[in-house]
């Protein structure tokens, strides 16, 4: 199937061409942050930015996310309604005091665009503007998938319950993701488990308080969460495979209000993160039984919990060799690289569970600086370079429009 554009390359001059409009909204957006599931101000900036274009909005009852629908003028043509291609961008921002000093920065209090949403926003919305554009030559249907609460908030999750992703149903999605700590414009994914799991862990150690100077009339909990802090690392080190790993990390032990008193309680605060669901089993086991057994030993009670965070995020074999051949024409031999697993999480994973795609990492490290060293994403001073938006919206383009003509051949 021949578009106007000749190759994906041309993509690049269209999103060299829709750079303006991109940091203009991506501004308005960074200096207005909202966190969790409902961004009402941030939806209403990118519903002015779309309106009228060719596109079908609707919207769910859980979050203010909603889908824009573009169906292709030429769809009939490439068999029934032809394909259907998901692009997403998240909205959400965190609850970070900013500290970037920027003309633009964060006019809320206590909240920031730490992680690049902002950017993925006024990519997506630059796609977006560039595929209606086209939208007479498109084999097929486009859905842009705007989503509030990725930061912990199941935002993804959420609009798939609300039947978001349903009709039509995509045959493939693709997000991408800035990263401050990588060159300007290249892009970095790999085939498989891209990233991990993430779980919430919360234990209560219940034993009998008392006077701090006869701990032999008291059970101290204090030395109980101690042990089982300790055992579960070695826990992690000794019987979970370097092969599939984990991490378990126990961040906070809240206990005690006086020097020469013993507490009844001590409240623990973790995380834990996986490559695969079977290591994730396998230690959430691990932590329940550790809990509930050293606690046990002493006398005390152990009261664990999990919360259950965000799946692994799995990247379909033929969605990542899609996006690595768009990166490679857009940017050139090197321009794609292949990374190794990491322990960061991502609520694109639910839609990944719903459908075959694949997710990558586009380089932001501003101008003159060392990407190694930069602030990095959910630090209080990261900043990118805006003209990595260009490369974005050209690979959304690109991926789009390559994915709707010829599928994953």
């Amino acid at each position: 199937m021949s578009l106007d554009f000749e190759s994906v390359t041309d993509w690049t001059a269209v999103g060299e061409d829709s750079l303006d409009d991109a940091i203009t909204l991506r501004r308005a957006i960074h200096a207005d942050p909202e966190v969790g599931l409902h961004c009402p101000r941030t939806s209403d900036k990118v519903k002015a930015a779309l309106a009228g274009l060719p596109l079908e909005i609707r919207e769910g009852t859980s979050t203010t996310g909603f889908v824009a629908i573009l169906r292709g003028g030429r769809a009939g043509n490439a068999g029934g309604n032809g394909r259907t291609v998901l692009l997403r961008g998240d909205m959400d921002a965190l609850p970070m005091q900013e500290e970037t000093g920027l003309p633009f920065a964060s006019k809320i209090d206590g909240a920031m665009h730490a992680c690049g949403h902002d950017s993925h926003t006024a990519m997506l919305v630059g796609a977006a503007k560039a595929l209606c554009a086209r939208r007479d030559e498109l084999p097929g249907t486009v859905v842009f998938m705007f989503q509030p609460g990725e930061e912990g908030h199941h935002g993804a999750r959420h609009m798939i319950a609300d039947g978001l992703l349903d009709a039509p149903l995509p045959e493939a999605g693709f997000a991408l993701h800035i990263s401050p700590n990588m060159p300007m414009g290249h892009v970095v994914s790999r085939a498989g488990t891209l990233m991990a799991s993430t779980d919430t862990l919360r234990a209560t150690i219940t034993g009998r308080g008392g006077h701090a100077a006869m701990p032999h009339d008291c059970l101290d909990p204090l030395p109980i969460a101690c042990e089982i802090v300790t055992a579960l690392q070695t826990y992690v080190a000794r019987q979970v495979a370097v092969t599939d790993p984990a991490v378990l990390s126990i961040t906070k032990l809240n206990a005690g209000s006086a020097h020469n008193v013993i507490p009844s309680t001590v409240e623990m605060l973790g995380t834990m993160r996986t490559l695969s669901e079977r290591t994730r089993e396998q230690v959430r086991a691990a932590f329940i039984r550790m809990v509930e057994g050293i606690a046990a030993a002493h006398g005390a009670v152990g009261t664990p919990t999990i919360e259950e965070g965000y799946p692994v995020t799995v990247n379909d074999e033929r969605a990542t060799e899609l996006m690595k051949a768009c990166a490679t024409a857009i940017g050139g031999e090197g321009a794609y690289q292949v990374m190794p697993p990491m322990m960061g999480a991502e609520d694109f994973s639910y839609v990944l569970q719903k459908l075959p795609g694949a997710m990558a990492f586009i380089g932001a490290a501003p101008e003159g600086s060392d990407p190694r060293t930069n602030p990095p994403l959910h630090n209080t001073k990261m900043t990118i370079d805006e003209r990595v938006m260009a490369h974005g919206i050209a690979m959304h383009c690109a991926v789009a429009e390559r994915f709707l003509a010829n599928g994953f051949d």
